[in-house]
């Protein structure tokens, strides 16, 4: 039997509790600040009301993975979500939900956006896939008429019998002379077609004044760098006409391994010269050694990239680039940049996903279920007050002074895990007390058959807990169970359900078992021990 000293530490603690609940539950309480081993620990405690509670839209996609393998898809559809989750985190979401569930063949993502006001923006933010890809240009030769060849060949052999017993690197010498006579050849052939007004690009238009200089008239016309060397007109004519083809489509380009999923972070900068926003790149380890790779072998060459198919930005190559990093300079304002570096950390999804439903519940319709569910919570209370106090008498006040304590224990966990409130959510809280009283009837129906027995009231009461305890045990360890598996399995509507359930019932436990059991034991004085039909007992 626990001593009267231990009782009152015991309900001391219990107050304690309750004050410390009662000031998380109140609206205006005070937010978690506090400081652990250097770990600044910023939390707000409020209530996180759902979707059918708060407002805000609920999005249901269906994915394509017919080029996916059936062993792959799950995997797919956790990449999916994880894209998702990143890209709604981004909108500034409060409790947004995102999950994941198969319906037949098909896959689908549900997103539940509770408070959003710009629906079509969130729509278009979640839906859409950019696509970050850095290409190069194939090696360009210049060609060289048919006939040429064949006569470059002839002389080859030629030399190569003259010269049978000569050194390979002479023949071989003697041969490239061939060759790039036969080049030159070629060359002043196109430019006397472009004289006659063939519809050869001009060189002048298509090339960056900046970076070439145009020397001489008519066939005496030189291109030079920016060294003063000279460059092959024609086949820079060439790869500036695949640059022009590059602006209007991408097939001058060819694709390389580097892509978006290498990105291991986006980030808005400005350039120091121009002061125009810029986006930074860091790519994995994977993406770095791909990108040193990729710049190693175009060094003096541009190396597009491609936003959603569309080239933004094709910087040339100075240097191979082994850090890993890259810039994205364009016409951006700092809008357009900020919301691109977002949508690159976000990623790309994984498969394309197509918006198949969409559900909008109004702030409005989400303050009436709050009233209507605060308006059932206190009519269930005090329709199990009344019935408790009527049956139960001293046992019955008590209980719902410890129901009073439960419900605050169990809001303020609601606020600190934090759990979001749903209807389904509200109905397990509900729920919860009525086990938590069904607990109570237990205990107090063996606590009136032991005072029947002509038991002592302190007596009764212990035995009382004793032999209710195996029942109460029991039937809240099956429903335990039976939330973990709701949780586990269910949809969001019902993993809510269970989760407000369980800790209901845990809570009712310690309700029932301590806080009633120590209010009972401080209460059976002389006073009360000669009135039984303080405890509905003859």
């Amino acid at each position: 039997m626990i001593s009267r000293k231990k009782l009152w530490i015991t309900f001391a603690a219990i107050i304690v509790l309750a004050v410390l609940a009662g000031i998380i539950d109140w609206p205006k309480g005070p937010d978690m600040k506090f400081n652990i081993i250097g770990k600044e620990v910023d939390k707000p405690l409020k209530v996180h009301l759902g979707l059918d509670l708060q407002g805000g839209t609920q999005l249901i996609y269906e994915a394509d993975l017919s080029g996916i393998a059936e062993d792959e898809q799950e995997d797919s559809m956790t990449g999916v979500r994880d894209v998702i989750e990143r890209r709604v985190n981004a909108l500034g979401v409060s409790e947004p939900v995102v999950q994941t569930n198969r319906v037949g063949d098909h896959w689908r993502v549900m997103v539940e956006l509770p408070g959003v006001t710009d629906i079509n923006e969130a729509v278009k933010e979640i839906g859409e896939t950019p696509s970050l890809d850095f290409r190069e240009q194939p090696e360009m030769e210049v060609p060289v008429e048919e006939g040429e060849v064949e006569e470059v060949k002839e002389e080859e052999k030629k030399e190569g019998g003259e010269n049978e017993g000569g050194s390979a690197d002479v023949i071989e010498e003697q041969t490239d002379l061939e060759i790039e006579e036969a080049r030159d050849k070629t060359v002043k052939k196109k430019k006397a077609k472009k004289a006659e007004g063939d519809e050869e690009p001009d060189i002048e238009q298509l090339i960056n004044p900046d970076e070439l200089q145009v020397v001489g008239e008519g066939d005496d016309v030189q291109i030079l760098d920016k060294e003063g060397n000279s460059i092959d007109m024609d086949k820079l004519s060439e790869q500036l006409q695949q640059e022009k083809q590059g602006l209007e489509g991408y097939g001058a380009w060819e694709m390389t391994e580097l892509t978006g999923r290498h990105l291991k972070k986006a980030q808005l900068q400005f350039d120091q010269q121009t002061n125009e926003p810029i986006i930074a790149l860091e790519f994995d380890n994977e993406g770095k050694k791909l990108f040193a790779d990729v710049t190693e072998r175009n060094v003096g060459k541009p190396l597009a990239i491609f936003l959603d198919g569309e080239m933004i930005s094709a910087p040339v190559v100075n240097e191979r680039i082994g850090e890993g990093q890259a810039v994205i300079s364009g016409q951006f304002t700092i809008d357009e940049a900020k919301q691109l570096a977002i949508r690159l950390n976000a990623g790309a999804l994984p498969v394309p996903i197509k918006l198949v439903s969409q559900t909008n519940v109004g702030a409005t319709l989400g303050r009436t279920s709050v009233q209507r569910s605060f308006i059932a919570g206190i009519l269930g209370l005090t329709l199990v007050a009344i019935f408790m106090i009527v049956f139960y008498r001293l046992p019955g006040v008590i209980s719902v002074i410890a129901l009073f304590i439960y419900a605050l224990l169990v809001l303020a966990l609601f606020k600190l895990i934090p759990v979001t409130l749903t209807l389904a959510g509200v109905a397990g809280f509900i729920l919860s007390i009525g086990m938590a009283v069904d607990a109570n009837v237990l205990i107090f129906g063996r606590i009136r058959e032991e005072l029947r027995a002509g038991k002592s009231l302190t007596v009764a009461i212990d035995d009382g807990f004793k032999h209710a305890w195996v029942s109460i045990r029991d039937s809240n360890v099956s429903t335990l169970l039976t939330c973990f598996i709701l949780a586990w399995f269910g949809t969001s509507i019902i993993k809510g359900f269970a989760i407000t359930l369980g800790i209901g019932v845990l809570v009712s436990m310690f309700s029932a078992i301590v806080i009633t059991k120590t209010l009972l034991l401080l209460l059976a004085m002389p006073w009360v021990k000669k009135r039984p039909w303080l405890f509905n007992v003859k």
